[in-house]
């Protein structure tokens, strides 16, 4: 005769009960539980912002909840190195920066993560530039601004968004090309280093739309130029660099969705295709327009291919401009 002893049944019943829960999770249609996008800034500025706007929509389309988290620090590699070794489920993805993406690898060949551990999703955002200045500088237009700092070498300070940030590789291709001087003060996101571009401890900011336009309009800072083909809807009167006398310098930045590289090509699909839908919602374009930003969809092969054209580009412009990490 067999003896079942209870606490052991009981011990095998709960092991088939979670055996048997996994099986039925792992066979749910993705995604099946909320995914994570890592924002490799603090909040404020265009790639918190475009990350803001697309994760409601994204989610009702998904119909799971996308949890925003701000991971800045180390210009960025900070979030790229954690999405990088994160599991390739598509549940952690990174809103990509566009500076940092093709960027960063030229500036540090010693990076905790490279472009070949980030599966492409889909572009969703790109802006131009703004050149902004404090009031207290004495230039009201670009070509009063270029003039003024040629005769005093040094005597300003511009503020970037970080070591390796489109507002660092602008600046200094833009005093290349103007062969003028100013010192960088780089900051960890846009939201701190405005802040100090208001109180007037830096005095210029080249950077997109979102963080100065509203400044802009409030007369807190003065918009020189904006670095497109066109001006920009949200501050007519700014013209471009073109229009203010600086031909061929044009800077745009972009936002992309990427994954760990392996993620399943279904779920980059999914991910992509919900993304599209979302940024095609009026009240995405609406709030877009609100907050100055440019949606942008492009899926994931046309994604790649822009990677490597600015990878190139990039790593040329650094070398040739004697862009370094300061």
């Amino acid at each position: 005769m067999t003896h079942r002893h209870p606490a052991l049944w009981g011990r095998i019943a709960l092991a088939a009960g979670f055996a048997l829960s996994s099986t039925l999770a792992a066979a749910q249609p993705f995604p099946n539980k909320p995914i994570t996008l890592i924002v490799p800034n603090p909040p404020g500025g265009l790639v918190d912002g475009a990350a803001r706007l697309l994760s409601d929509p994204w989610a009702r389309v998904l119909k799971q909840p996308v949890v925003v988290d701000n991971k800045g620090g180390g210009s960025g590699n900070v979030a790229y190195g954690l999405v990088a070794r994160s599991p390739a489920d598509g549940y952690t993805l990174l809103a990509s920066y566009s500076a940092y993406h093709v960027g960063n690898p030229a500036l540090n060949p010693k990076l905790p993560w490279s472009q070949k551990d980030l599966a492409p999703i889909a572009l969703i955002a790109a802006a131009t530039n703004v050149i902004a200045v404090h009031p207290s500088v004495p230039a009201n237009s670009l070509g009063e601004f270029i003039a003024y700092l040629k005769k005093n070498p040094g005597k300003l300070s511009y503020a970037s968004q970080g070591n390796g940030s489109l507002s660092h590789i602008g600046t200094e291709m833009f005093k290349a090309q103007t062969g003028t001087a100013m010192v960088h003060i780089p900051y960890r996101g846009s939201g701190p280093a405005i802040q100090d571009v208001l109180s007037g401890q830096v005095q210029v900011f080249m950077t997109t739309p979102p963080s100065v336009m509203g400044h802009v309009q409030a007369g807190k800072l003065k918009g020189l130029a904006v670095t497109g083909k066109s001006r920009h809807p949200s501050m007519p009167d700014v013209p471009t660099t073109a229009e203010a006398g600086l031909k061929g310098f044009e800077l745009e930045a972009w936002v992309a969705i990427f994954a760990p590289a392996g993620t399943p090509p279904d779920v980059v699909n999914k991910l992509s295709s919900a993304i599209r839908a979302a940024l095609d919602e009026p009240s995405t374009k609406a709030r877009a327009a609100t907050a100055g930003i440019d949606l942008r969809y492009m899926p994931p092969n046309e994604l790649e291919a822009l990677v490597a054209r600015e990878a190139k580009f990039w790593a040329k412009t650094i070398k040739s401009a004697g862009i370094t990490i300061d």
